[in-house]
């Protein structure tokens, strides 16, 4: 009778032991691309801003916002921007390509191409 009692117990601790699993291992970061978060401006010093999905592009003299919109990233280095201008009362589309993380090169549906440089402010 001891035996089986004592092949039960072995038998238990196996099956308690085979349930226990060592801590959770730590997976490796995920190594995002570039952000183009923060201010942009182009050649002509007329400032852009990306914000959490939110494009605006603004004078440097009175701070009037010039066009706004949002914008999404396609992948890591492409962004699109839909944005209405307040000047022209236009809607455009408008393709940017994440170049350097200081830099990107856009094509506005019309055609129209233009660069922006990251912004220290």
């Amino acid at each position: 009778m001891k035996t089986k009692s004592l092949v039960a117990v072995a038998a238990a601790s196996l099956a308690l032991s085979s349930c226990y699993s060592s801590p959770p291992r730590q997976l490796p970061a995920v190594q995002q691309g570039p952000s183009i978060e923060g201010a942009w401006v182009d050649p002509n010093g007329i400032q852009s801003t990306f914000q959490g999905g939110t494009f605006t592009t603004r004078t440097t003299d009175t701070n009037q916002i010039l066009a706004s919109g949002t914008y999404m990233l396609v992948n890591d280095r492409l962004v699109e921007i839909n944005m209405t201008s307040l000047v022209r009362n236009t809607r455009q589309k408008v393709n940017c390509a994440l170049v350097t993380p200081t830099q990107l090169n856009c094509t506005s549906d019309s055609g129209a191409q233009f660069s922006l440089a990251r912004s220290n402010v």
